[in-house]
């Protein structure tokens, strides 16, 4: 039987210096994995690898919106790791707000961060796991995405276009035996929804009236499914949306 867990596994974590990536960091070093954790937040990737076992975790500060950056801190951490058997692009951002009122500068900035990020991500590491023949990609992208958002409009686009980047790759890379997938969370209790909940103190009690499971997710919630598709268990998953919001989005 193939283990459901990253036991000596080589992983690549983006958007890990807090939330959900900070989860998915700690519960991968539990699992056994060693991790090269991204983002451009430096003190928090401090953080981070101090919540570690120590030795487990390198932090590599990358700014994912440019590709040079992305690139230099792919190789450091491809160095830094030995290889690379994972990767795990978690970074993501967004302030919610009116489209009409949104300016073109902020649109460009959550396209840059949710899509051109992820992007970037693929065109840096797959040619590293086409050329070994093994290896796998998991995106979070949201239920946005799969559904659509009030007030993330511009940030439900991005986050569908990795999903159909997700799928579409899926079909160019599984002959090569690289496998990529998707993991949508709903709501969950990171630093952005915290942000969400100061201009709208009512908004977790709306959402636990529409969630059927009547609360938000933990980080470490859906962080569990990307491990999971991560590991070897999930070796004939590719192509695949799943979506971790406690039943409130039950659509195909």
């Amino acid at each position: 039987m193939r283990e459901s867990t990253l036991r000596g596994k080589k992983v690549i974590i983006t958007g890990a210096a807090s939330g959900m990536g900070r989860s998915l960091a700690q519960l991968a070093v539990e699992q056994g994995a060693t991790v090269a954790l991204l983002d451009v937040n430096e003190a928090g990737l401090k953080e981070t690898v101090d919540s570690v076992a120590e030795g487990k975790a390198t932090a590599v500060v990358t700014d994912l919106t440019d590709w040079e950056s992305v690139e230099a801190g792919v190789a450091r951490s491809v160095e830094a790791l030995g290889g690379l058997d994972a990767v795990c692009n978690v970074a993501g951002w967004d302030v919610p707000g009116r489209f009409w009122e949104q300016s073109l500068d902020f649109w460009e900035k959550v396209v840059n961060i949710n899509l051109w990020g992820v992007l970037y991500m693929y065109r840096a590491t797959i040619p590293i796991l086409r050329e070994q023949g093994s290896g796998t990609v998991v995106n979070v992208a949201s239920d946005a995405g799969r559904v659509g958002s009030k007030g993330e409009t511009v940030y439900a686009a991005a986050k569908g276009g990795v999903i159909a980047l997700t799928k579409s790759l899926a079909r160019e890379l599984a002959s090569s035996g690289v496998t990529t997938n998707c993991v949508c969370p709903g709501p969950m209790m990171t630093p952005l929804f915290e942000a969400e909940l100061e201009s709208d103190p009512k908004l977790t009690e709306k959402l636990v009236r529409a969630i059927p499971m009547r609360r938000v997710a933990d980080p470490a919630e859906p962080a569990g499914v990307v491990a999971f598709l991560a590991s070897d268990a999930a070796s004939y998953m590719t192509g695949q949306v799943v979506s971790v919001s406690g039943g409130l989005t039950m659509a195909g």
